[in-house]
């Protein structure tokens, strides 16, 4: 090979494979943080600094690997969060045991001036910047959302139009309309960033505090001790209250300031390693200003939960409150709804259904990965519902998405919703004779329906944890089979996928592509010799034994099958499982978000009237799945049941599936991300 040519292909070579970084360029939006940046890179060798003009230009370079990471607001993170920049919060600012993560949105007032909340006509205003959220998202949803501030929506006018109407004058930082009115009361370029002296939530208070405007839209932590009494907070009610008084006279709990950064699992390391190397003093020290680089009432740093990305950091309750201020007019049909498919086979049986839905009560089908990802969608609003077992109930609920409908198995309870909701038991499933017991159980190969599931892995689990206090779970059984493991644990050893032998990539997947997944998947585990003992509900062995069921199970005998339990040394017939079980389990159920609760419930009542065990249309069956395969909903549904109104997840599930969930929820790797995520912040637990 020439030497010329040879010198070429190793400089492509090492573009394709480029180096880990070995710096962290941080990116400042004025040059007072640009100093505090370079005192901060002396200590801190692996930090360099970037200078932008604004927050929107370092999100930018962030983007296009110019810059590596900038603290920011979470109204901020909503927009780096889009399919245009797809940046993600990896560290989060704790502010002590005040709030945490967290912080509280208020307004602050001069004592005496003598108006309320339903007062603020007129008034004369100061934000901390315009898409900011204490200073900008918060209040201003907030007085629409209370009818204070008049607003139809963007088909009527720009938000910032009616604000400009609706105040006699303001300091907006960063306003792009009406700028004469929205920056009348600001003293430098009304830019969002430093160049202007009431920029921030230090700069709201500061043009509060010179006699600029009549209130200032900041954080609990804004006012200094020193200030307290001569400042009161507005509430909601139309009553004041001293700034102490934040946790009960506030307008919103916030998620904390965040460090965003491109997804990137070594950038991220990087990026703490480097924060933690610095003092606290350091850090959250700002000498010439306020809030450089973070926000100076910051206590330490938090490491966010791995794939958090903005939305599930925010939160339901702030994105709604981001979706009120967009109000854009729908375009879906009104009655129609969408509904979540896991997997191949599942999105062909609601594409059919779909097909045969009513036009002025549709379904349209949306299509995921895995039940997360399906609450995920449900959460963006990128779909609309989905059923689930118990454990993912359990999930969803602390994600904020409330129970609806419930599957009811019991055809007298049908189409009533007077009877009570369904429920199933937890069984330990073996074969006869092989001398497993509970007591013998440890070292043995398992069979799950998957992470997460109620029979599957939290009861079971759960059960196992209160023997061993141990979560180490690959410590107790040899291998197994649990749909949404870890594909280098043990738990995917015995997963078996679509069993082909080129492109095999289903293997361990949590739907229903890998054929061990779900109750008759973890069964059929078993009956292929693949497992000791299979976690499924107490029908499963019937229902796929004794010549019913899929194609596999056509030879099965369910006399060949026995229960092993808690308590008892000796196994016990299958039909035994009321007094040999793991635990009661509620049916599965339909999870939405609250807001949408009544369109759900109507349409999935008129599908079941036309698609239900009894429906008007034969072309199309609710309950009924090729082979047996449970998609969408479980094959030996009757009916299904709506939820009351208000009741949350934990009612739903009730005491004793709670206990179970809080006992197996002492172990981390047991808690799914999403559950991580959601439950984050303090102000946002459910």
């Amino acid at each position: 090979m020439k030497p010329l040519l040879l010198v070429s292909l190793l400089g492509c070579l090492a573009t394709v494979f480029t180096a880990p970084a070995e710096k962290v360029r941080w990116c400042l939006i004025s040059e007072t943080e640009n100093q505090k940046c370079f005192f901060l890179a002396k200590k801190a060798p692996a930090l360099s600094c970037v200078r932008r003009d604004s927050a929107k230009d370092c999100i930018i370079a962030i983007k296009a690997g110019e810059a590596d990471a900038i603290t920011l607001d979470v109204g901020e993170i909503y927009t780096t969060g889009g399919n245009n920049y797809d940046l993600h919060p990896i560290i989060a600012e704790d502010y002590g045991t005040s709030s945490d993560t967290c912080y509280f949105a208020v307004a602050v007032v001069k004592k005496g001036s003598g108006f309320g909340i339903n007062d603020l006509r007129g008034k004369k205003s100061c934000h901390t910047g315009l898409g900011k959220s204490a200073g900008w998202n918060i209040p201003i949803g907030t007085l629409v959302s209370m009818d204070i501030l008049p607003w139809e929506g963007m088909e009527d006018k720009p938000v910032q139009e009616a604000l400009s109407e609706f105040f006699q004058a303001s300091c907006v930082p960063g306003a792009t309309m009406r700028k004469q009115q929205m920056c009348r009361l600001c003293r430098g370029d009304c830019s969002k960033s430093h160049r202007e002296p009431y920029y921030g939530f230090s700069g709201a208070f500061q043009c509060l505090q010179d006699g600029a405007g009549d209130v200032a839209f900041v954080n609990h932590l804004t006012v200094p001790d020193s200030e307290k009494n001569k400042y009161e907070l507005l509430c909601k009610d139309n009553t004041r209250a001293p700034i102490d008084s934040y946790e009960r006279c506030h307008w919103a709990q916030v998620p904390a300031h965040a460090v965003v950064s491109r997804k990137d699992a070594q950038l991220a390391e990087l990026i703490w390693t480097t924060l933690s190397s610095l003092s606290p003093a350091d850090l959250f020290t700002s000498v010439n200003g306020k809030d450089l680089m973070f926000k100076d009432s910051t206590t330490k740093l938090v490491q966010v939960p791995p794939d958090t990305d903005s939305f599930l950091y925010l939160g339901a309750e702030y994105m709604g409150i981001i979706r009120s201020l967009e109000k854009e007019p729908s375009t879906s049909t009104p009655t129609s709804i969408k509904w979540c498919a896991v997997g191949r086979e599942e999105k062909n049986k609601c594409d059919k259904w779909s097909i045969n839905s009513a036009v002025e009560a549709a379904v349209e089908c949306e299509t995921a990965d895995t039940v997360e990802d399906c609450l995920k969608k449900i959460m963006r609003e990128e779909a609309d519902a989905v059923a689930v077992d118990g454990g993912y109930v359990y999930t969803a609920g602390k994600c904020g998405l409330v129970p609806v409908m419930v599957e009811q198995y019991d055809e007298d309870n049908c189409p009533s919703n007077s009877g009570s909701f369904s429920s199933y038991f937890a069984v330990a499933v073996v074969k006869k004779g092989s001398g497993v017991t509970w007591n013998n159980l440890q070292g043995k190969r398992s069979c799950h329906g998957g992470i997460s599931t109620s029979a599957g892995w939290n009861i079971p689990m759960g059960l196992i944890h209160n023997m061993t206090n141990d979560c180490y779970f690959t410590k107790f059984f040899s291998s197994g089979c649990a749909p949404g493991s870890d594909p280098r644990s043990p738990f995917c050893r015995l997963c078996v996928g679509n069993r082909k032998i080129v492109g095999n990539d289903d293997k361990c997947a949590a739907n229903s592509n890998e054929q061990y997944y779900g109750h008759d998947g973890a069964f059929r585990c078993l009956v292929d010799g693949a497992g000791d003992v299979a976690f499924v509900k107490h029908s499963t062995p019937t229902e796929n034994s004794d010549g019913k069921g899929p194609d596999w199970a056509q030879n099965v005998k369910s006399a060949d099958y026995e229960l092993i339990c808690p308590g008892r040394s000796s196994p016990a017939p299958i039909s035994d499982f009321k007094s040999c079980n793991l635990a009661k389990v509620p049916a599965h159920a339909v999870m939405t978000r609250p807001e949408i609760r009544n369109k759900v419930v109507n349409t999935l009542n008129e599908q079941q009237d036309n698609f239900g065990r009894h429906g008007s249309d034969s072309t199309f069956r609710l309950f009924d799945s090729e082979r047996g395969k449970n998609l969408l909903f479980s094959d030996f549904t009757q009916c299904l049941q709506e939820v009351e109104a208000g009741k949350k997840y934990d009612q739903f599930l009730g005491e004793g599936y709670m206990l179970s969930m809080n006992s197996i929820r002492q172990c981390s790797q047991s808690t799914p991300d999403l559950e991580k995520s959601c439950t984050f912040h303090s102000c946002q637990k459910n």
